[in-house]
């Protein structure tokens, strides 16, 4: 009893450091989990990204039987786009966006110049898909918003900023709304 009663302080010590360490643990793995959350809603927007590239080849394969000229500027523009996955920028999802919209743009023109085309089921229903999933990647930005708000709050909130900046997670960036995106695109 002597024992304890003239070693408390060192108890005390040994008790406050075990709490700490099981914080610094848990802080870690809250940290790790926010942000694997937001690049698994990066990864959503690629999925859905990629999908959306896949209806635009489809109307770039209908168009070519109406206008092979138009269908390879269509080509060379798909083929500068880059791959996104969950560890891709805004910065990439927005420069790929605008290659997006610029063969939408083109493909629209030749429906319009070649009203077979325009009429055709096929371009109708890939229209409508392409629209789907622009309406899907808008969804998916919002999420992924939300998730990087909740990371962002995490690694800046005492005391988890201590753990975040020891262990040097940073700050992710927000899609924002642009002059262009701030109505949804009308293909039709």
């Amino acid at each position: 009893m002597d024992f304890l009663i003239g070693n408390i302080g060192l108890i005390l010590f040994i008790l406050l450091a075990v709490v700490l360490v099981f914080w610094a643990i848990s802080t870690y793995n809250q940290l790790i989990r926010a942000r694997e959350f937001v690049r698994n809603s990066m990864g959503q927007i690629a999925a859905q990204v990629e999908s959306r590239w896949d209806a635009l080849q489809n109307m770039i394969e209908g168009t070519k039987q109406y206008a092979e000229y138009e269908a390879e500027t269509l080509e060379s523009i798909t083929s500068q786009r880059a791959s996104l996955g969950q560890n891709a920028s805004v910065s990439e999802v927005n420069k790929d966006d605008q290659l997006f919209n610029q063969a939408m743009g083109r493909l629209m023109a030749v429906g319009e110049s070649y009203p077979d085309l325009k009429a055709s089921s096929v371009y109708q229903e890939t229209l409508k898909n392409v629209d789907r999933y622009e309406q899907q990647v808008r969804q998916s930005r919002m999420i992924f918003n939300d998730t990087v708000t909740k990371y962002n709050r995490i690694i800046q909130s005492v005391p988890s900023n201590i753990i975040a900046s020891l262990f040097n997670f940073t700050k992710e960036s927000y899609f924002e709304n642009t002059e262009t995106k701030t109505e949804m695109p009308s293909w039709s």
